[in-house]
């Protein structure tokens, strides 16, 4: 009997062994990139599209998977929410980051996305007290970390704070972004103590002033700009240092004057941050481990350019242009650093930009730039009126009505009156096309709104009536420029195409949300959903 339990056990044994040499790790590419290209309406995958050369946009479109017909499924259409969203394949009503800013209805205190100042900010002055404590769910490059027990490394790279911070989740090893004081790169204690040895020699490289010293001129004759209106136009701001919004622009000058912020509204802010990319790459040995890293990349700049000429300039033709050889420059160095066919990479976008209203307008086109801290204003005049106390509404933040909750309650006042006597002047005001009372469960409206601002909608951080304007119409800073944050498909239509290891080539015009690229990843890499996810896997993507 000892003799056959022997020999079973050696058989046992012998089974197990072999069973064990014939498993082969989990299937996964060695990097995934992930960049988000702040501002980037759709259309210029194809407004720009034959100046584009084969190594940039056109080499994703051609060799990737195109989601033709991506779409952000919430309110409002801004950085913070849109960063969040994308890792999170959540919306803001569940991971929490409502708007680049916003107010805690419980304590009354006003918040950045990515603000903490518990931490210590490591390389750079008080740019650097963020972390992503605010950000209540986890990510796509979490849970990436949680599925190889934190052996997958996680970098997060960008201009803007909330650019780097919120796409690298809460367990990033590194998430950095750009100091305008200093015009280095930095960090905060959240992440490390010191900044690793590569930042450092990074930033003593000092591109900010050699990139802004070559000034900034079109990269072909300026006469053969023809998707865009004249160089000399009402519809553009002049920026600091210049008498017009015209070319040859001196950002020269902004080196003389030592500011370091100037390059985030040039196309230059793009090429420190693909070179920084790719610092991070050699610095960290990403891609060349036994476990599946992640970079996620932001390009800024695009933003800033968007904001300052709109979508209809030179600027923004060029800067997409210069953009696209960055992305080819980018993408030869993924190739030789990690190796072709041996990473995964998307790209997206956090938001798009409306059309200048003025342009609109001059093409018999209705829009409008109002100011809402005048809209603010003549409401709180009619509220006085009706109820003799004056700044019942502290602001019309992020198209939400914000009222003074300890001030109705001080003087004993019908909240509930208040806030239908809000909702009643609201509708009556030019260029308002809903007023949606978010407390309200029979909530009226066309139902793609309703449904877009519940999801962005979250009692502790929102006001409790969301405001939609017309089509064309936006809160703008200026008569000039552009901004965003509106339901309309020049805000909500972004790109979205996928490329490289485990990605099939073609396109589908089938309408996904921005929230399905976190699933959709989840499933290419064969882990857990990040834990507020509510998006579908984009099957048509996978090989």
């Amino acid at each position: 009997m000892k003799y056959l339990l022997m020999v079973a056990g050696f058989f046992l044994l012998g089974f197990y062994t072999k069973e064990s040499a014939a498993q082969s790790p989990v299937e996964r590419p060695k990097l995934v990139v992930g960049i988000v290209i702040d501002q980037m309406r759709w259309d210029y995958l194809y407004r720009f599209q034959e100046r584009y050369s084969d190594k940039g946009f056109k080499r994703l479109m051609t060799d990737g998977y195109n989601c033709e017909n991506t779409m952000i499924n919430y309110l409002p259409t801004f950085t913070a929410p849109g960063h969040a969203s994308i890792y999170t394949g959540s919306v803001p009503a569940l991971h929490g980051i409502v708007g680049n800013d916003w107010v805690d209805n419980r304590t009354g205190k006003s918040w950045y996305c990515t603000e903490d100042t518990s931490v210590k900010s490591i390389g750079g002055g008080k740019a650097g007290l963020m972390s992503p404590n605010n950000l209540w769910a986890s990510t796509i490059t979490d849970e990436l970390r949680l599925a190889t027990n934190f052996q997958s490394r996680v970098f997060a790279i960008s201009i803007k704070d909330r650019g780097a911070i919120l796409p690298g989740g809460h367990t990033a090893n590194a998430a950095f972004w750009y100091d305008g004081e200093t015009g280095d790169f930095i960090t905060s204690s959240y992440y490390l103590q010191k900044l690793p040895d590569w930042v450092s020699v990074f930033n003593k490289r000092n591109l900010n002033d050699s990139l802004m010293n070559l000034n900034w001129n079109t990269l072909f004759p300026i006469s053969t700009y023809v998707q865009s209106t004249a160089d000399d136009n009402n519809y553009e701001g002049v920026v600091k240092g210049e008498e017009k919004p015209v070319f040859l622009h001196l950002t020269s000058l902004a080196v003389k004057r030592k500011d370091k912020g100037a390059i985030r509204t040039s196309p230059f802010g793009n090429s420190m941050t693909r070179l920084m990319a790719q610092a991070c790459i050699a610095g960290e040995k990403l891609g060349q481990g036994n476990n599946t890293d992640f970079l996620a990349i932001s390009f800024s700049s695009p933003d800033y350019i968007g904001h300052q000429y709109g979508p209809n300039s030179i600027e923004v033709e060029d800067s997409y242009l210069r953009l696209d050889k960055e992305l080819g420059l980018l993408f030869d160095y993924l190739d030789k650093a990690v190796g072709k066919g041996n990473y995964t990479l998307f790209l997206t976008a956090d938001h798009g930009g409306a059309h200048n209203a003025g342009f609109l307008t001059d093409h018999k086109i209705p829009a409008k730039s109002v100011s809402i801290k005048e809209i603010n204003k003549d409401l709180n005049q009619y509220l006085m009126q009706q109820f003799g106390v004056n700044s019942l509404v502290k602001s019309l933040m992020n198209y939400q009505v914000l009222l003074d909750e300890d001030l109705i309650k001080s003087n004993k006042m019908n909240r509930r009156h208040i806030r239908q006597e809000i909702i009643k002047w609201l509708k009556m005001q030019p260029g308002v096309t809903e007023v949606l009372d978010m407390e309200s469960p029979e909530r009226l409206g066309v139902a793609l709104l309703k449904e877009r601002s519940a999801n962005g909608y979250n009692s502790n951080r929102c006001g409790s009536i969301q405001i939609i304007l017309n089509p064309g119409w936006y809160s703008g800073y200026a008569p000039t420029g552009t901004t965003h944050g509106s339901w309309n498909p020049y805000d909500a239509h972004i790109p979205l195409i996928w490329y490289g290891w485990g990605i099939k080539k073609g396109k589908t015009f089938r309408q996904v949300n921005m929230v399905d690229i976190a699933p959709t990843l989840a499933a290419l890499l064969h882990i857990q959903m990040p834990n507020a996810c509510i998006g579908k896997v984009i099957e048509d993507v996978l090989k």
